[in-house]
């Protein structure tokens, strides 16, 4: 999947706003040009977290909605020590939070 791709489809599962969250950028116009491909993903740091943030998305949005993985990416999550999905990828350690977000989703399409 290539970086316009993988923004797209990011951005119909959990929306422009958060995906911009994500990428790290402060404006919603940045994630319309990746999703172009006329911008690049400058930071490989900023691409790894939305590859791991469509997983997640992608499987709960299959159990449920985009609605139901928006809302789960910006809720607080016990696994993860009460803090969002979102802020969990974008605050800490991608090598440590990365599989602890994938894992937390995991759960949360097998049970609900």
């Amino acid at each position: 999947m290539s970086d316009a791709e993988l923004v797209s489809a990011l951005r119909d599962l959990l929306g422009a706003e958060l995906v911009a969250y994500l990428g790290t950028v402060k404006e919603t116009g940045a994630v319309r040009q990746w999703a172009e491909g006329s911008r690049a993903i400058a930071n490989p740091t900023d691409k790894e977290r939305l590859r791991i943030a469509y997983r997640a998305a992608r499987m709960i949005s299959e159990r449920d909605s985009p609605a139901v993985a928006q809302a789960w990416f910006q809720g607080l999550n016990p696994i993860l020590d009460d803090i969002s999905p979102a802020r969990a990828l974008r605050d800490g350690d991608l090598d440590a939070e990365g599989p602890r977000v994938l894992g937390a989703a995991r759960q949360f399409a097998a049970v609900g």
